[in-house]
């Protein structure tokens, strides 16, 4: 079995919001969305494909879920004269997107360490090393997304991507969210160490 009962409430709900997403963009004719709803279903698909050999946890399952989520309702839901996308949350400091690209490649971040996890050899401790490293790898999905809006520009009238301002941005959001990782990463490794100390 590919994925298991606790791992079947995720795919549902990817099941309940990519198809109505897809709905919203097609009635909207929203191409850029159209290619991004592509994207989810093909990271989507990797990851059942791949789930039983990589077994990612909850945490990264749901993550990833949430993302795609925030994601889609970012690029297909109105407010105002514009998308979800362009709403400010916290003047001057917060708009959704950055919102959205800090939970993502926090997220992703958290894949990197996962996938890197099986090829580290036992017995080495160099935590901040790896931290910083694994940073980087979210930074790096990150910069992949950007390449990804780019073609979207390039390619499809009216996108909501934004300039070089907005590239920037996301890119720096996509770092805080690589640090949140390594810090929860960081907080969950603490607590199994005292854990295994007590036993």
């Amino acid at each position: 079995m590919l994925l298991t009962r606790r791992e079947l409430p995720v795919l549902i709900v990817n099941l309940i919001y990519i198809p109505v997403f897809t709905i919203i963009a097609l009635r909207e004719l929203n191409f850029e969305f159209l290619l991004y709803i592509g994207v989810v279903l093909v990271v989507g698909a990797l990851v059942v494909w791949k789930q039983r050999k990589v077994r990612f946890d909850l945490t990264i399952l749901w993550g990833l879920t949430i993302w795609g989520l925030l994601h889609m309702a970012g690029g297909n839901i109105q407010v105002g004269d514009d998308v979800l996308y362009g709403l400010q949350l916290i003047p001057v400091v917060l708009r959704y997107d950055q919102l959205v690209h800090t939970f993502g490649f926090g997220t992703a971040t958290l894949v990197c360490y996962h996938l890197l996890q099986p090829y580290l050899r036992e017995g080495i401790d160099r935590w901040r090393t790896l931290s910083v490293l694994i940073v980087f790898m979210g930074c790096g999905l990150g910069a992949i997304n950007e390449i990804i809006e780019f073609i979207a520009v390039k390619t499809i009238k009216d996108t909501h991507v934004g300039g070089y301002d907005n590239t920037l941005w996301d890119l720096i959001f996509n770092l805080i969210g690589g640090v949140f990782a390594v810090g929860w990463l960081t907080v969950r490794k603490q607590r199994r160490r005292r854990r295994g100390a007590r036993q």
